[in-house]
């Protein structure tokens, strides 16, 4: 796997059991805890292996940190907190490269591994599946609310509960279950990324627009015009590729086109087994997931939303 398809990450085969699975994110601070930042960072950066149904195995730090004007305790949660995250994933943290820049940034080189004839990839969704998604929309809203100091404190903890989960136990079950493609949502949006799903498989994708988690704060900041600059930037790009009345959508159509940071994985899979897995992540894993639309044979490479 390589940049023809815009996958999660990039694959390369080792022999006939083994294939790496390499990936690298980084960005700046989400939130003002810099333990939790350090948290949603790695569980960020390892949902690009998880969305290829890998394995990952260890991590290299990527950090830029202004060194004169912050003190190091600040960079030491951060560290500390995306430690606790590699922790968790049984991820080994092998060293990595740090550089003086006047604006914090932390992320991962993640490296995993996959059978070969195991990869997920967003290209093989098949008309007739359903679609699966396992985190509510709207980070990117509610973060920018919390940048200008009016996100409550509630929807914080919300938006950090989900940013924080790893995505391994939904990566899991999918396999298990065979599902046929999988991309995780983040900067691009759900549209964004269903589209390329859409765009690589050949298929056409219909989505229930009430059947898609939210976190219900985001849409009333949504409705007082706090959309992040992405936000604006997604719907220029994939909108002409989106069919049906988004207007009557109202702030809705913004949380399908928000930025999502550490977002859910969506899954393309067969009627009975995306329903067994909605049952399976809720009973065994206690996540909540959805059936959020359907994969067509048409039109090929568009969204309609309903």
């Amino acid at each position: 796997m390589g940049l023809e398809t815009s996958d999660d990450a990039g694959v390369y085969q080792l022999t006939g059991e083994i294939a790496l699975i390499q990936t690298a994110d980084f960005f700046t601070p989400i939130v003002d805890d810099p333990f939790t930042f350090g948290q949603i960072a790695v569980a960020n950066a390892l949902s690009d292996v998880y969305a290829m149904g890998g394995r990952p195995l260890t991590a290299l730090n990527l950090v830029a940190f202004p060194v004169e004007t912050l003190s190091s305790s600040i960079l030491r949660e951060i560290l500390r907190g995306g430690l606790s995250k590699m922790d968790e994933a049984e991820v080994a943290l092998l060293g990595g490269h740090s550089v003086e820049d006047p604006e914090v940034k932390y992320g991962l080189a993640v490296t995993g591994v996959v059978h070969p004839s195991k990869i997920m990839t967003n290209a093989n969704a098949k008309p007739g599946d359903r679609l699966v998604l396992t985190k509510p929309l709207g980070t990117g809203i509610i973060a920018t609310a919390l940048k200008g100091g009016i996100a409550s404190e509630e929807s914080v903890k919300k938006i950090v509960a989900s940013m924080v989960t790893l995505n391994r136990n939904a990566s899991e079950w999918m396999q298990v279950l065979g599902a046929h493609a999988c991309t995780d949502i983040t900067g691009f949006s759900f549209i964004g990324h269903a589209l390329e799903m859409a765009i690589n498989s050949g298929v056409g994708i219909v989505i229930q627009s009430k059947a898609v988690p939210i976190f219900s704060e985001a849409l009333e900041y949504a409705n007082m015009g706090l959309i992040p600059a992405g936000g604006h930037s997604n719907r220029q790009f994939f909108s002409c590729r989106v069919e049906g009345n988004t207007d009557a959508l109202g702030p809705l159509s913004d949380l399908l086109y928000d930025p999502q940071t550490s977002g859910g994985l969506l899954i393309s899979l067969s009627l009975g087994k995306a329903e067994r897995l909605v049952e399976k992540l809720k009973k065994e894993e206690n996540i909540d997931s959805y059936v959020v639309g359907e994969v067509t044979e048409g039109p090929l490479g568009k969204i309609q939303i309903l």
